[in-house]
């Protein structure tokens, strides 16, 4: 499995360090809530260490409310001057005992895709898909990197190359 950390560019902070309050919009979810609280903390860490702002914070039930969330909260912000500038979607499925699993995971990661192809900003996947609860403490601080602090990285990198064109 590749690790974040063998990705030298990806975590590199001072690539941002230009980057001026960057504004990013956290929509989470309340199922899995110790895991989604994880990640928030992890996104909060580096707006602080990069000056960003997040600007808007929604919750829903549950990760496949996910998508509408994200494409109501753009459809409530865009002419606004504190609009979002990107969107992290933060959620966490794990794999039950019933197909449910694969109907959610499908359905959010589509819905998020058809925000990336539709809004005119990003929509940052930060939906932890998972086997069991211990993969996602993995993702969270643990050998697989923090997914938080990684999906706000992306957000500010995205914010950055749209800022670029």
């Amino acid at each position: 499995m590749a690790l974040s950390a063998d990705s030298n560019s990806l975590l590199d902070l001072d690539a941002l360090s230009a980057l001026k309050q960057a504004r990013v919009a956290l929509v989470t979810t309340e199922w899995n809530d110790k895991i989604v609280a994880a990640q928030v903390a992890g996104a909060r860490r580096i707006a602080e260490q990069t000056g960003a702002i997040i600007s808007k914070e929604l919750v829903v039930p549950g990760s496949f409310e996910l998508p509408f969330a994200c494409r109501a909260l753009w459809n409530n912000m865009e002419t606004y001057s504190d609009a979002p500038e990107a969107i992290i979607a933060f959620g966490a499925v794990i794999r039950g005992g019933t197909p449910h699993f694969e109907y959610v995971s499908k359905a959010v990661t589509d819905g998020i895709l058809q925000l990336n192809l539709s809004l005119p900003i990003p929509v940052i996947f930060g939906v932890l898909t998972l086997d069991t609860e211990q993969q996602a403490w993995e993702r969270l601080g643990g050998v697989h990197g923090h997914k938080g602090e990684e999906a706000m990285i992306t957000a500010l990198k995205m914010i950055r190359m749209s800022r670029s064109i």
